[in-house]
């Protein structure tokens, strides 16, 4: 196992406003053309997948979510399936145009409405930052003086057709006193370099020097090469559950690669399946994740074996697992 480190510059804020600004009026009009039935509540997402939804009024439209499932309200995460535009995007032209302005591939994009009167509860969403390779946007549509995220212990109000970034990995919690529905277009993206310039000026440093996780664009493969690296090996046990610390020495379990059609996936003892996308030279992430861990897969030679990685910002360990060819 190995580990490497640089310098770190710190995260300059809890949050940042972004730009650009977008059109309120224009956003308005959209989310009116969607109201016209009850949005159902969100729901978390964890190593067993979606869970159980909120007991709070927090409702949710699925714009993108993996599979391109409308009917999804979780963030989503790693999983068969990476995330897609739902039949919903489709009837709202405005902001599909916000959507395609950011410069990094989306993941979960959701409309969320916080009810009239109600509080969420303090919470931390487990790797949502930039040291994980992941940034949670935000762009409010509707709000009123007593709907507000208190974030990190600062409270923020913002305002219609502005364009956010939180660090959601730090504690927050959503509370609405007023008497109108608060609503926003909740939009998770992967980190690449690009997307430091919508950020103010004073966070470029960070973004050169800071514990910032960026990603590569992906790299498709043609049926022939994915063929080549359908595996078996023995992998540790925590190595899949992405919201826990992996413990490289500790319990293995029985995992195959195998192709999908669309892409491999790999397939551990529990049933649990995550797809894997390429990202050159035989490494792949989770689908619906970052490359805050991936595999690379070295299946020519005397001694194959998977190159298992977990990254957080600059930080980087890894071990080596043998393989064995079908």
């Amino acid at each position: 196992m190995t580990t490497t480190e640089t310098r770190l510059v710190p995260m300059p804020a809890e949050a940042a406003r972004l730009l650009p600004s977008f059109d309120a009026e224009r956003m308005l009009d959209e989310l009116t053309s969607v109201r016209e039935h009850k949005w159902d509540r969100q729901r978390v997402y964890d190593e067993k997948g979606v869970g159980a939804e909120t007991d709070v009024d927090w409702r949710c439209l699925a714009l993108r979510s993996p599979g391109g499932d409308p009917t999804r309200t979780d963030p989503g995460g790693p999983g068969a399936q990476d995330f897609a535009d739902t039949s919903w995007l489709d009837r709202l032209p405005y902001l599909r145009e916000v959507l395609e302005a950011i410069p990094a591939p989306l993941h979960a994009v959701r409309l969320m409405a916080l009810g009239p009167d109600t509080v969420g509860i303090d919470h931390h969403d487990p790797k949502y930052g930039p040291r994980w390779g992941v940034a949670r946007l935000h762009v409010p549509v509707v709000t009123n003086p007593d709907a507000v995220l208190v974030l990190d212990g600062v409270e923020h109000n913002w305002q219609p057709g502005t364009f956010w970034f939180g660090d959601f990995s730090r504690l927050h919690r959503v509370q609405n006193h007023g008497a109108e529905t608060r609503t926003h277009l909740v939009i998770d993206a992967l980190v690449v370099p690009g997307l430091a310039a919508v950020f103010p000026p004073e966070w470029q440093e960070y973004f050169d020097d800071g514990d910032v996780l960026f990603n590569r664009q992906s790299q498709p493969q043609r049926p022939h090469e994915r063929r080549r690296y359908e595996v078996d090996f023995r992998l540790p046990a925590g190595f899949t559950l992405w919201e826990e610390e992996t413990d490289f020495d500790g319990p293995t379990t029985a995992a195959t690669v195998r192709d999908s059609g669309d892409l491999l996936v790999l397939e551990v003892e529990s049933g649990q399946r995550l797809g894997l996308v390429h990202l050159g030279d035989g490494e792949y992430r989770f689908a619906g994740w970052s490359e805050e861990r991936t595999i690379q897969l070295f299946v020519d030679g005397p001694t194959p074996g998977a190159v298992l990685r977990v990254r957080a910002g600059r930080e980087v360990r890894e071990a080596t697992v043998p393989l064995d060819r079908r």
